[in-house]
């Protein structure tokens, strides 16, 4: 399937000079939302996943789905302000400053194998966040996986060598 047919590409969103790639008009699509499901799936299928980390907010459109098809347990790591019982916080650095993740502090046990999921991997800053959020957790990163992972950005240098996989790139 030509999933980069699939998503549509806006010029100049959030801002000049940027070109965004909406996956609306993937999620849009029932045949391609599900051949995405199935290849951000079918890696993990053997490999005993406990819980898979959606990062929000687009990491949990994926992340559910993925769950389930693994048969384990869903986590969405948040914004801070969302999360209702006690939590642990990372912050990260953006271009402009700074900004937090958040996840509940009996959301991964030690030991659990995690699989961390996100819409895109751009300067690694979320995915970053997020390893460091189970890392301080004691849970064990099989792998990150994504849709869109943007090349140029060089966003793997961030993730300390963990093993991404993503479904599609673009220089």
């Amino acid at each position: 399937m030509n999933l980069k047919a699939k998503i549509r590409e806006v010029p100049d969103f959030p801002k000049a000079g940027i070109l965004f790639y909406d996956i609306t008009t993937l999620l849009s699509d029932p045949a391609a939302s599900r051949y995405v499901i199935d290849q951000l799936s079918s890696p993990y299928l053997k490999e005993g996943i406990d819980k898979v980390i959606g990062i929000e907010s687009r990491g949990f459109i994926f992340g559910a789905p993925i769950a389930e098809r693994l048969n384990a347990g869903f986590v969405p790591v948040r914004k801070p302000g969302k999360l209702p019982a006690e939590r642990i916080e990372e912050q990260y650095d953006l271009e402009y400053g700074q900004d937090a993740l958040c996840i509940h502090k009996d959301a991964v046990s030690p030991g659990e194998r995690v699989l961390i999921v996100d819409d895109l991997l751009a300067t690694g800053g979320t995915l970053a966040a997020t390893a460091k959020l189970i890392q301080r957790l004691e849970g064990q990163i099989i792998e990150m996986a994504c849709v869109i992972e943007l090349l140029g950005l060089n966003g793997r240098k961030k993730l300390n060598g963990h093993r991404v996989f993503s479904l599609l790139t673009y220089d």
